[in-house]
């Protein structure tokens, strides 16, 4: 996408084979309008603006935030400013208005509604990147994916992506319908896919967009207790942040913080520089509601890492260096079940 703000300067980075090309570095919205605590629109349209001011062009979210609000926000963010942002969204996961979570729709008759959903939401016509959020474990992969390429060849889809995939569903969702990007966990605190996922990207040509890459703010060393979370901040219920585990943690963030302290940068540019360290294809997308966080994250993509560094971090951050569990996902069973209750009750009426 063409850059058309004179301040914007970022350095931009290809996902995928078929032609996505984003800033470097993106901005995830989740927060804006969910699982942090509350949430101010207000502030989260303000940022938005902010982030394509300074050149960070790459707003991901997906349509189960708010539930369904968080593209609403984003809509009115870049009105009047389309050809200056690439939308990125999500599909699949159901949640009532009160936010409850009812499992999984990824089959070919839903796909159609979904996307026209957030079309009418964000108040575009077409999506840049659209990612299946979960395997739906109810039905192939390959069903899901082929009703996004339809979706693609219809014109209201410009490019296919997957989110929280293992290295074996990238493949068989390649082999039904190009994908220009995986969006998975990734970060200093979680490493799982250097070993399978990201090699296979490669591989395929695929882009990798790595969630959390602030590892949900552990890395940023800013909580020091459990109880500093907010009501309603999901972060209280992940056991890297429990007693015992926290302390152990936040003595490896100290690895981290001294390397920012060498360098005059913060916490979370220097994990985020070692994101993009990894390959130039791969886009992080850390997340905030707040400007000076997105400045902040934005300006790691200008600092350089020496060697030295590079070692430290990976030794003292190695797979499984973490004590405690860093993320929170749907239990597989319970969204398969919720799913096929769904077709039930639908052969029924």
């Amino acid at each position: 996408m063409e850059q058309v703000n004179e301040e914007a300067r970022m350095e931009r980075r290809k996902l995928g084979t078929q032609g996505l090309e984003t800033a470097a570095v993106g901005l995830g919205c989740l927060s804006m309008s969910d699982f942090y605590g509350d949430a101010d629109e207000s502030g989260g349209i303000a940022t938005i603006q902010r982030a394509l001011e300074i050149g960070v062009d790459f707003l991901d979210t997906s349509d189960c935030y708010g539930p369904y609000v968080n593209e609403e926000l984003i809509g009115k963010a870049i009105a009047g400013r389309r050809d200056e942002v690439t939308v990125a969204t999500k599909w699949g996961f159901l949640r009532n208005e009160r936010g409850d979570w009812l499992g999984m729709d990824a089959t070919r008759g839903r796909a159609p509604e979904a996307c026209d959903a957030s079309l009418r939401r964000f108040g575009i016509d077409v999506i840049d990147l659209w990612y299946i959020h979960w395997p739906d474990p109810a039905i192939p992969i390959e069903e899901t994916i082929g009703a996004m390429g339809d979706l693609v060849r219809a014109g209201k889809v410009r490019y296919v992506g997957i989110s929280n995939v293992t290295a074996e569903q990238v493949r068989r969702a390649h082999a039904e319908f190009p994908v220009s990007a995986i969006q998975n966990d990734y970060s200093l605190a979680v490493r799982a896919d250097e070993a399978e996922v990201i090699p296979t990207a490669r591989e395929l040509g695929i882009g990798y967009v790595p969630f959390s890459p602030l590892g949900r703010g552990l890395l940023t060393g800013t909580v020091h207790s459990k109880e500093e979370l907010v009501v309603g901040d999901f972060r209280r219920s992940l056991s890297t942040f429990q007693e015992g585990n926290l302390e152990h943690n936040l003595a490896l963030v100290e690895v981290l913080a001294g390397v920012a302290r060498e360098l005059g940068a913060t916490n979370a540019q220097v994990a985020l520089a070692w994101v993009l360290s990894r390959g130039d294809d791969i886009v992080p997308i850390p997340g905030t509601a707040k400007r000076h966080r997105l400045e902040e994250n934005a300006a790691a993509a200008d600092l350089t890492l020496s060697a030295a560094q590079l070692d430290l971090l990976d030794r003292t951050f190695f797979p499984g260096a973490l004590a405690g569990k860093n993320s929170w996902s749907r239990d597989e069973k319970d969204m398969a079940n919720a799913a096929r209750q769904r077709m039930r009750e639908a052969e029924r009426s």
